[in-house]
């Protein structure tokens, strides 16, 4: 865990949380239930015989339509040129959710962060982009809303990280001020620098994926964590006030 220069902070009274890859892994489950959904279309028919070719024609179609698009099998069946097939596009949906089911589940340190957090006197936010019933659906299935104080999520406050507004949004739900309040995500371009526009303390969840450089000095984290449950060695026992000094922990 590093401590960045966390000088002359006030108590934090709030902890708010990016939901996809901070709470859980979702690039593993969105690769393997695109994956899934690729098998279970060639085993019902889908005229091609690589996996992999499939998933990488799937991941194009992805990328062109975004991850919110309700086509992607059907688009896939024309890059194919075939006809639609419902029983090949229905057998693709199926294994998807079926991944989705399997591997929508938080964190292992996740609920007992929650918990430790909410007992210190913490309120709890979530700042999300994203479509609404998607990332509650996330929340749900995870068993997290009732932890959660606001969720503010792009689609219903109009605006998208790293908008500073959608983080006024929450603060001013949880009526609370910036400077007490620290913001958990795992992109910095997105997460960290609009924190840090929104003058909230940013928290960067290092994936090992996500090793490259920071580029962007606005989009430079004020902490860097491993695991969410590091979050309770920079609060203070027994209350919710942020280390003032600079150090490096391993763990």
């Amino acid at each position: 865990m590093e401590v960045l220069a966390l000088k002359n902070m006030k108590d934090i009274n709030a902890v708010l949380f990016d939901i996809d890859d901070t709470l859980f892994d979702s690039t593993t489950l969105a690769k393997m239930a695109r994956m899934n959904a690729v098998k279970a279309m060639i085993e019902s028919g889908l005229p091609i015989r690589n996996v992999n070719k499939g998933y990488s024609l799937l991941m194009k179609i992805v990328d062109k339509y975004g991850s919110n698009y309700d086509q992607h099998f059907d688009r896939l069946l024309e890059t194919l040129r075939c006809k639609r097939d419902p029983k090949i596009i229905a057998a693709g949906i199926v294994a998807y959710h079926d991944t989705k089911l399997a591997y929508i589940k938080p964190d292992p340190d996740v609920i007992p962060t929650l918990i430790a957090l909410r007992d210190k006197g913490c309120k709890l936010g979530i700042v999300s982009n994203g479509r609404s019933v998607k990332q509650w659906e996330k929340i749900i299935r995870m068993g997290l809303q009732h932890f959660f104080h606001t969720v503010a999520i792009s689609e219903d406050i109009g605006y998208e990280k790293p908008n500073p507004k959608i983080f006024e949004a929450a603060l001013e739900e949880l009526k609370v001020q910036p400077r007490e309040s620290m913001y958990v995500g795992d992109q910095p371009e997105i997460d960290a620098l609009g924190a840090n526009n929104a003058g909230l303390i940013s928290v960067t969840l290092v994936k090992q994926r996500h090793k490259e450089p920071i580029p962007n000095k606005a989009a430079q984290p004020r902490l860097k964590i491993r695991k969410i449950s590091e979050l309770l060695k920079i609060l203070k026992p027994g209350q919710a006030s942020i280390q003032k000094e600079s150090r490096t922990l391993n763990g």
